[in-house]
C-alpha cells in the first residue's frame, strides 16, 4: 500500500521517504517504532528538529524493493520480576512492563515467588524490583527466589543482564537490603548491571523514574528515555486509584464522621475506630486494601524546635521540592518529619552544624553509638544535644524528609458502607530520654481530630491480602490487637456475598473486659452465621500468658481439616514476633497433623504461600 500526499499530513518528499522505508519494516520493528512515536508524544516532542536519533540495530536490516523479504529478528526480550509486601514495587513493574511493550520489547512479569528460578538461565535481560520487609528480610512472595540465589543451587550467570530497584525506608537500619542482596548476588554469580541499583526512600517518584529512565535507556542504547519514565510512574500512580483522581500524591481530605475509643474503662491501651466520608472523591476499595493517613505532627514539638532554634513561626520556606512555599509553623506541622532521626539526616545536619561533635558520632568506628542515638530520639533531641546552630530555617528544612503516610488496614467493606471508610488505630505513647514521646498519626487522631475534621487520604491497594475469588472457599483469619481490623472488612464484605464457605478467627489482647476490640460485631456475625468460629487469647487474664499462636495449637486437628479442605489463611499484625511465631504454629500443625517432617511442612506451608491460599499483611 502507497501512502498518498492528497490524504495524508505529509507533504511530498516526506510520503516519498515513508514509501520507501515501511515495506522493508519487520513486524518487531513495525511495533517498536510505533512505541517510540508514542513515547516521543508523551515527552511533548514534535517541533522540527525535535527528534531524538534513532539508536541502530546491532546488524543493518536488509531493505530495498517492496518485494525484497526483510530480516527476520528475534524479539528483545525482558523479564521483570518484583517482590512486593504491599504492592508498591507491584504497580512498577507492571506500569515498567507496559512502556517497554510500546517499545517493542516482548516482556515477561511475574512475581519472584511464581517465577521458576533455574529459568535465569534463559534470561538475558532482567529487572528486578523489590522491598526490604522488616528488619531487612524479604517480602514474602520473594522469600523463595531470594533463598535460591544464596544457595549452592544457583548457576553462574554471565549471559545476563540486570538492574535493580529498591524500595525501602531510611529509618530502618537496614535501608533497602533485600534490594542490596539481590544486586550483590548477580554480580557475583557473574551477572553484568544494565545501569546501576537505586534505593528508594518513602517518596520516591524522583528515583524511581531515574531507574526508569536508566534501563530503557541502557535496553534502548539511547538516554533519551525521561518522558516515558516520568510517564510509566504517573501511570503507576494512577493505578491506585482507578475510578478517582485521588491519589499518594494527591490525597483527599476526607470528613471524619465517627471517632470512637474501643477500648473499656481502666484499660491502659486506647484504641480509636474512625469512620471517615468518601462521599464526592469516587473512591473505592477492596476488603485487604490500606489507607494512606498525612498525619500533623504534635504542636507542642513543632513550636518547642522553633522556640530551641531561636526562628520565626511565620518565615517563609519551602514546603516540598516542587517549589510551593508556606510559614515554618506549616512546613513543620504538616509537610516534613520531624519524630524519626536517620543516618542521612545526621549526615546532612553534620554540614550545618557549628560544633564539630556531630561528625565525630558519624565516624566509622562509632557505628554503634550511632544505632544507640538514633534509637528514640527525635529532631528536637538532635538540635538540643549538639547546639548551638546557627543556620536559616530555609537552610535547615531543606535536608529534612517529607513527611510520610501511615498506613491503616481498612476496617470495613466498601459493599457494606458505601462511601465511607474505617480504620483502627492504638494510640502510641511512651517516654524515652527523659521526655514524653508520641506516635505522630495515633495520637493525632487520639487527641487532635473530632467529627467535623478532616484528614488527607488515598487507597493504597493491596493485591497480596486478598480474599478467595470464590466467597464459598473456607477463610481461617488470625489478627491479635488491631491486627484484627482487615477482618471487620472481610467478614462485612463475605455478608454482603451471601457466602457460604466457613470462617475462622482467632484473636488475642490483653484483657477481656477491656480490650476486646469489635466485640459486639463478632458476636452479632456468630449469631448470624457470617462468622463460623471464634478462638480468643486474652494474655494478662491468667496466670501463663496466652497468645493466638497456643490457641492454634490447640485446634490443631481441626484446623488442619480446614486446610485439606481449601481454606485461606490471613495473618495481620506485628511481624516481630506474632507473625514468626504463628508462622511456626502453622508449621507445627501441618507436621503433626499430616505426619510430615519440618522441612516437609515447611514446603507445604511455602505451597500455599504461592497459590495466594497464606497471606500476610504484617508490620
Amino acid at each position: 500500500m502507497q501512502l498518498q500526499v492528497t490524504n495524508s499530513p505529509f507533504n511530498e518528499k516526506q510520503a516519498e521517504l515513508l514509501n520507501q522505508l515501511l515495506p522493508t519494516l519487520t513486524q518487531s520493528q513495525q511495533v517498536w517504532l510505533s512505541g517510540y512515536l508514542s513515547a516521543l508524544s508523551l515527552q511533548g516532542s514534535g517541533g522540527q528538529g525535535s527528534l531524538p536519533v534513532l539508536p541502530a540495530a546491532a546488524e543493518p536490516v536488509t531493505g530495498g524493493a517492496v518485494t525484497t523479504a526483510a530480516k527476520p529478528e528475534t524479539p528483545r526480550e525482558v523479564t521483570v520480576l518484583f517482590g512486593s509486601q504491599t504492592g508498591n514495587c507491584q504497580r512498577l513493574a507492571v506500569s515498567l512492563s507496559r512502556k517497554l511493550e510500546e517499545q517493542g520489547f516482548q516482556v515477561t512479569v511475574a512475581a519472584m515467588n511464581s517465577f521458576k528460578p533455574n529459568g535465569l538461565k534463559k534470561v538475558e535481560n532482567l529487572l528486578l524490583l523489590v522491598s526490604t520487609h522488616g528488619e531487612g528480610e524479604p517480602p514474602d512472595n520473594a522469600r523463595a527466589f531470594h533463598e535460591f540465589l544464596y544457595s549452592k543451587r544457583a548457576p553462574q550467570l554471565p549471559h545476563l543482564r540486570f538492574s535493580v530497584l529498591a524500595l525501602g525506608d531510611t529509618s530502618y537500619e537496614f535501608f533497602c537490603q533485600t534490594g542490596k542482596d539481590f544486586d550483590q548476588k548477580l554480580e557475583e554469580l557473574g551477572a553484568q548491571r544494565l545501569s546501576p541499583r537505586v534505593d528508594c526512600d518513602l517518596d520516591y517518584d524522583e528515583p524511581v523514574a531515574e531507574w526508569f529512565g536508566h534501563v530503557i535507556g541502557a535496553l534502548n542504547g539511547s538516554q533519551n528515555t525521561s518522558g516515558i519514565a516520568d510517564a510509566a510512574v504517573q501511570a503507576a500512580e494512577s493505578a491506585e486509584s482507578l475510578e478517582s483522581s485521588y491519589s499518594r500524591n494527591h490525597p483527599f481530605h476526607a470528613e471524619v464522621l465517627e471517632n470512637l475509643n474501643l477500648n473499656g474503662r481502666g484499660s491502659d491501651r486506647e484504641t480509636r475506630h474512625l469512620e471517615l466520608s468518601l462521599a464526592g472523591s469516587n473512591i473505592t476499595f477492596e476488603p485487604g486494601d490500606s489507607l494512606g493517613v498525612y498525619p500533623e505532627n504534635h504542636p507542642q514539638l513543632v513550636e518547642d524546635i522553633i522556640a530551641a532554634m531561636g526562628w520565626n513561626r511565620d518565615e517563609r520556606v519551602p514546603l516540598n521540592k516542587k517549589g510551593e512555599e508556606g510559614t515554618l509553623h506549616e512546613a513543620l506541622l504538616r509537610h516534613y518529619e520531624i519524630t524519626v532521626l536517620t543516618k542521612p539526616l545526621l549526615e546532612q545536619a553534620a554540614g550545618l552544624a557549628s560544633t564539630p561533635a556531630l561528625q565525630e558520632l558519624l565516624a566509622p568506628e562509632r557505628q554503634q553509638d550511632l544505632k544507640n542515638y538514633i534509637q528514640g530520639r527525635d529532631l528536637l533531641d538532635l538540635i538540643q544535644d549538639y547546639a548551638p546552630w546557627e543556620v536559616p530555617a530555609r537552610s535547615f528544612v531543606s535536608i529534612l524528609r517529607k513527611l510520610p503516610a501511615r498506613l491503616y488496614s481498612i476496617a470495613s467493606s466498601y459493599n457494606a458502607n458505601p462511601d465511607e471508610v474505617h480504620f483502627t488505630v492504638r494510640a502510641v505513647r511512651y517516654e524515652s530520654h527523659g521526655r514524653e514521646r508520641y506516635g505522630v498519626c495515633s495520637v493525632h487522631c487520639a487527641e487532635r481530630v473530632q467529627p467535623g475534621a478532616t484528614l488527607p487520604v488515598y487507597i493504597q491497594n493491596n493485591p497480596n491480602f486478598k480474599l478467595p475469588a470464590n466467597p464459598d472457599v473456607p477463610v481461617i483469619m488470625i489478627g491479635p490487637g488491631t491486627g484484627v481490623a482487615p477482618f471487620r472488612s472481610f467478614l462485612e464484605e463475605r455478608e454482603e456475598q451471601g457466602a457460604q464457605g466457613k470462617s475462622w478467627l482467632f484473636y488475642g489482647d490483653r484483657h477481656f473486659v477491656t480490650d476486646f476490640l469489635y466485640q459486639t460485631d463478632w458476636q452479632r456475625m456468630l449469631k448470624d452465621g457470617v462468622l463460623s468460629r471464634l478462638d480468643v487469647a486474652f494474655s494478662r487474664d491468667t496466670e501463663e500468658k496466652v497468645y493466638v499462636q497456643h490457641r492454634i495449637l490447640e485446634k490443631s486437628k481441626e484446623l488442619y481439616q480446614w486446610l485439606q479442605e481449601g481454606a485461606h489463611v490471613y495473618v495481620c499484625g506485628d511481624e516481630k514476633h506474632m507473625a514468626h511465631d504463628v508462622h511456626s504454629a502453622l508449621i507445627t500443625v501441618i507436621q503433626e497433623e499430616g505426619g510430615l517432617s519440618p522441612e516437609a511442612a515447611a514446603a507445604y506451608l511455602e505451597t500455599l504461600q504461592q497459590e495466594q491460599r497464606y497471606q500476610r499483611d504484617v508490620y
